[in-house]
């Protein structure tokens, strides 16, 4: 029989509705067995209506709707919670959460700096429970597929990635009072947090985790900033020390120019993973991709399509993040990383299988030292590993 694994969801905006949707999904549709999940609570900073609004628009109407997530965290039918809120407050949110003995999966970026998570993860060990940052495209069968292909050793050593996650937009228009969370500092907004961390995701599941003794890079990088002071073009050099060799990353972000202009993949891969024998390529968008391409020196092309499995046409249901809506019956994808977090409830891991608490830290280390070599830095109340404070 499959256990169940009960979820309380801490903020109620589009990413969080976006997950929760495809939490409901039955796992059988992608063939998983063993676990399923069910929404138990839900809280929203504004109130239990705007909690009970949300509740009832992911299809989870008689779960407990909070007006604080302190109610939240103080429930008892409550198993693991979901992080969901701006990059600005996962800190203080996920510390609540592991302060009241909740397992966390916490929306990336992790934190705003190394500093907290390196606390988040000291108070999860002190409470003996699970934490995992929400790095879904981690858990894609096709990014399964791509680390098997780089450590089977079908494309040679790997010496060089590329990765893009940019998207065009007109940024005066759409945001035009700065208040949104893409470019609001006191949001700890910019494109690196938001968007940066996608493509630092491919360099280091490409260039980290597939060494047996992986050491962390070193960083060069540049920095175009927009009125507000947060970052909208970003570009890192990344150098891993390796005994045969240094191998080099190049990760790219920003809101004015597109990794795929047309929507259609035309412009080209997103990410090139580059060996001695061939490369592997990854189309955009980065974050959901559904193809690759393997092309080796001795002739062969492989291309492949990953399909995002769901409740499947005829069955009235969408998923999607904001108005970008999938195909009917088309899930989101967010489920492999909550099947990962369940897996670990049951098996009593108190951190993911395929990206370490060790390697969220280090992916946070670049960032620091990115906006360090770049002198960006948020308020005060944002930086700060201090608990609790109050926006």
């Amino acid at each position: 029989m499959a256990q169940t694994i009960r979820w309380g969801i801490l903020a109620t905006g589009l990413i969080a509705e976006a997950f929760a949707k495809d939490l409901l999904v039955d796992p059988r549709t992608r063939r998983v067995t063993s676990i399923k999940h069910s929404v138990v609570a839900a809280a929203s900073s504004t109130s239990d209506t705007r909690a009970q609004e949300f509740l009832t628009k992911i299809g989870a109407s008689s779960a407990n709707a909070y007006g604080t997530y302190k109610e939240l965290v103080e429930d008892p039918n409550v198993d693991i919670i979901y992080v969901a809120t701006p990059h600005s407050h996962h800190y203080q949110n996920a510390m609540l959460c592991l302060e009241a003995g909740k397992h966390v999966l916490c929306e990336k970026a992790f934190t705003v700096n190394a500093a907290q998570a390196c606390k988040l993860v000291e108070k999860a060990r002190e409470r003996d429970v699970f934490l995992m940052e929400a790095v879904w495209t981690r858990y894609f069968p096709l990014s399964i597929y791509v680390r098997e292909v780089i450590t089977s050793g079908t494309i040679g050593e790997v010496t060089r990635v590329f990765a893009d996650n940019s998207m065009a937009h007109d940024v005066e228009a759409n945001w035009p009072d700065g208040k949104h969370r893409m470019v609001n500092p006191d949001l700890a907004g910019g494109a690196l947090l938001d968007m940066g961390i996608y493509s630092l995701t491919w360099v280091f599941q490409t260039l980290y985790s597939t060494q047996s003794s992986p050491k962390p890079p070193r960083v060069v990088s540049s920095m175009r900033k927009y009125k507000t002071g947060v970052d909208e073009l970003t570009t890192i050099l990344l150098t891993f020390p390796r005994s045969t060799g240094d191998a080099h990353a190049v990760a790219t972000c920003g809101f004015r120019t597109a990794s795929d202009p047309d929507g259609q993949g035309t412009g080209g891969p997103a990410v090139r993973v580059q060996g001695t024998k061939g490369e592997i390529q990854v189309f955009p968008p980065a974050f959901r991709p559904t193809r690759t391409k393997l092309v080796l020196e001795n002739g062969t092309v492989d291309e492949n399509i990953f399909e995002y499995p769901g409740p499947g046409a005829g069955s009235g249901w969408f998923n999607g993040f904001s108005t970008y809506l999938h195909a009917e019956g088309e899930g989101h994808g967010m489920f492999y990383e909550a099947d990962e977090a369940a897996y670990a409830l049951v098996e009593c891991r108190k951190e993911g299988r395929l990206q370490s608490l060790q390697e969220s830290v280090v992916i946070m280390e670049v960032m620091d030292e990115v906006r360090r070599q770049n002198g960006l830095r948020f308020a005060d109340n944002i930086e700060t590993t201090d608990w609790p404070v109050y926006f």
